[in-house]
This record gives C-alpha cells, structure tokens and sequence, in this order.
C-alpha cells in the first residue's frame, strides 16, 4: 500500500477479500467469535497469535478502518474509539498515570481543555497548557514527571498551525512522543508522522466520516518512537500482571498494543462496528471532499476578507496571518475548511448574525458535508473561564465556521444576508 496513491489507499487499505469474496468491506455485527479449541482460545488471550477474541477489543470490520486509517497516515498501526474524546481519554490514558503530566497547547477545543484540565487532574495527572508556537516555552515545562506533548495540527478554533518537527524535535530530545490531533486537516492534507510526530489523534465523526451520520475517534502509532529502557515510561518497560506479564517495550507497535489489550478491554469505549463501516464509506471519498472543502474555504475567506462587518479573520494562508509559513510548509494542498472571525459588533452581532443564517446551520460539530457555525464562548468552549478565554484568543464576537460541500454561491449568498442584518 505504500506504493499505491492516497486516493487508491482510501479505497483499497486494511482489506483484501474475505471468504464470502464480498467486493464492499461487510459489516461484521457481532459481539463474539467462536476459538477452534481452548488451546487456540489459550493463544489469543496470551497474545501468542492474532485473531479476534471479543468485539470491545477487536472487529473485523474495526480492523479494516484501523488499517485503512494507518495506511492514510503512514503509521504502523491502529485503535478505534467510541468519540474522538474517547480516542484522547484512553491516548493519555496510555501513556500516563496518577502523578504524571502532559503539555499541550492552550487555543485547543474547548471540550479537550476540559477533559485534559479537569478530568485528567481527577485522575492525578496535571497538564501543563501552554503557548504551542513558543518552543522555549514549551521546553520549560518539561520535567521528570512529563510523558507527552500535545498539539492540534490545525487548532480549533483559530486555525493556528504550529511547528510540528520543531515540536517534535523539542519532544524526542527529552525522550518523550509527540502527540497530534489531526482531525481539522485530515491525513489528505497534512499527515503528521512524516514531520516527526509519534501518536496521531482523530475524531472519525469529522471530515473521515463526512456527513455527520455517526460518532467515533481513533489513535494511530507511528511505530517508531522507542519506549524501550525509557525511564519516563515503566509502565511499558514492567511486566503487566493483568495480561499474562507481557512488556509492551518488546512488542512492535508497543503504543497501540498497550492502548487496545490494557485501556481499551478495561474501559470498553469501543467503536461499533456500525460507526467503523459508515467511517468507511466517507473515506472512500476524503480526498474529493477535502479538494471541494478548501475551494470553499478559499471563496469564504476572501469573502469575509472584504466585508466591512468583519473585524478579522483567522485563516493560516493569509498573508496576516503569523502561521502563514507553518501553513505553507505543512498544508500545501490546502488549510481545511474550519476557521474563524470575528464581527466588528462583538457578542451581539455575533448573535444577530448566526440568527440570521438560513442555509447554514448553528451546529456542535465540523467536518460535515453541510455547512455550519457556532460561536465558541457560548458553546464548545462555554465551560472555559473569561481568563482562559482570553489567553486562548477567543472573543466574545468570533465565530467559528466549518464549510461544506455546497455551491460556494449558494454558501455567500447566505452569509451575506446575514451580515447585511447586523
């Protein structure tokens, strides 16, 4: 498959044929398999031998998308989630425990704030949230009890683009991985490994899926960071009494192997198998998407470029924009559809205006084949204080827009006659 164009590797990865010779993935809707023998069953659950054990853990048709989504990446190998929050929850979950901490960019979703700053911290690991784009700030909070970095590789919602091999180079020094949420950009237009990150994070129910039909995340290992005799990660290094003694250190892909037979089989935030095969079904055309997304994007930007209802707009080709060169680097076929702006009338013509849509929806989501918006201080980012806020760069007046797949006439038609209302 890595001879073979993106294009054919969304349509053909991760399957060639089972015994029924169905052309389309099949839909697998099974909890169970049956063992040849209890020696075979034996084998699995020593993970002496490959094979499906118990739907929460593996699926056929899970394994399919989990390849077909390595394969889009570059990296080696997989694991579903039920959300892209549970794909964050059981990464983070791997790779830290009670007394350890995480840096991560402080503009990130506003929900991952919270899982990260509030929730984590129940747990006892401490994240650290700082600017991504200083490095020296960056390294300064490491320490002997950090285990991972974490980035958005185009932030939500600023459509920040950060310095990903800077990043990593800053991480790989101090032994540690760098981790990427890549979901705004896609594997289409940016693939994060190749720039050096270690662990690359998705919410499936976005762009992979494409048309808001189902939830799910997913975690992929680029298979090469080296956890073995690594000191910040005994975990990997010890032998697991909760499965037969395995050290993960000595298996190949030791993040994804650790992540699906210890977090994944004990928290069962698994992706059904329904989700993973409509997952399918989007992938088949990311790249088509992705192409019309940013073509979207494009108009819209310099549309709202020119209007003297709009204060700025936050889009990393721009000319203004300070990650215009990161952008240039790392996004050359494109920067995604999911950005922001901000109204010269602040709260309440930000309001007036989303009021006023009547094509675009107000929606909690992005990466839709429909176009949508919503304003981050009072919704996705609503459980964050005035200060972090405002230390994120979100005003009351942004909103944030995910552009779809519709006639880029019929999309500024409707966003201009909602700004001639406010």
């Amino acid at each position: 498959m890595d001879n073979l164009g993106f294009a054919t590797r969304c349509l053909h990865a991760g399957y060639e044929g089972d015994a029924t010779h169905a052309c389309a993935v099949p839909l697998h809707a099974t909890n169970a398999y049956t063992f040849d023998n209890t020696e075979h069953a034996r084998q699995l659950f020593a993970l002496e031998t490959g094979g499906n054990i118990y739907s929460r853990i593996m699926n056929p048709t899970c394994d399919v998308l989990e390849k077909r989504l390595s394969a889009l990446e570059g990296g080696q190998a997989g694991v579903l989630a039920a959300s892209g929050h549970a794909a964050m929850t059981m990464a983070f979950l791997t790779l830290a425990q009670a007394g350890d901490e995480i840096i991560s960019a402080r503009a990130i979703y506003g929900g991952a704030v919270s899982l990260l700053g509030k929730t984590l911290k129940l747990m006892g690991i401490t994240v650290r949230f700082v600017d991504i784009h200083d490095l020296s700030a960056v390294a300064a909070q490491i320490n002997d009890k950090t285990r991972a970095i974490f980035c958005e590789t185009i932030g939500n919602p600023l459509a920040d683009v950060p310095d990903i091999a800077a990043l990593a180079e800053v991480a790989h020094k101090h032994g540690l991985p760098l981790v990427a949420d890549n979901t705004i950009a896609s594997p289409y237009l940016l693939r994060p490994f190749e720039h050096g990150a270690d662990i690359v994070i998705h919410s499936t129910t976005k762009f992979l899926t494409g048309n808001g039909t189902c939830m799910g995340g997913a975690v992929l290992d680029a298979g090469s960071f080296n956890w073995k005799s690594n000191a910040r990660f005994p975990a990997f290094n010890e032998p697991d009494a909760s499965y037969h003694g395995v050290v993960y250190a000595d298996l190949p892909c030791a993040f994804a192997v650790k992540l699906r037979t210890h977090i994944l089989r004990d928290m069962g935030a698994c992706q059904s198998a329904f989700n993973a095969w409509l997952t399918l079904l989007g992938v088949e055309t990311l790249p088509l998407r992705m192409e019309r997304h940013c073509r979207n994007a494009e108009a819209v930007v310099k549309f709202l470029q020119a209007s003297d209802k709009v204060e700025s707009v936050n889009y990393p080709t721009l000319a203004s924009s300070p990650y215009r060169a990161n952008a240039a680097n790392y996004l050359p076929k494109g920067a995604s559809s999911v950005f922001s702006f901000t109204l010269a009338g602040g709260r309440e013509a930000a309001i007036t205006f989303c009021d006023s849509l009547k094509m675009l929806k107000i929606v909690a989501n992005l990466g839709d084949c429909r176009s949508m918006v919503n304003c981050p201080a009072t919704t996705t980012h609503s459980q964050l204080s005035d200060s972090q806020l405002a230390e994120a760069g979100i005003a009351p007046g942004l909103i944030r827009i995910s552009l779809g797949l519709e006639d880029a006439a019929d999309i500024l038609d409707d966003l201009k006659q909602a700004l001639a209302l406010v």
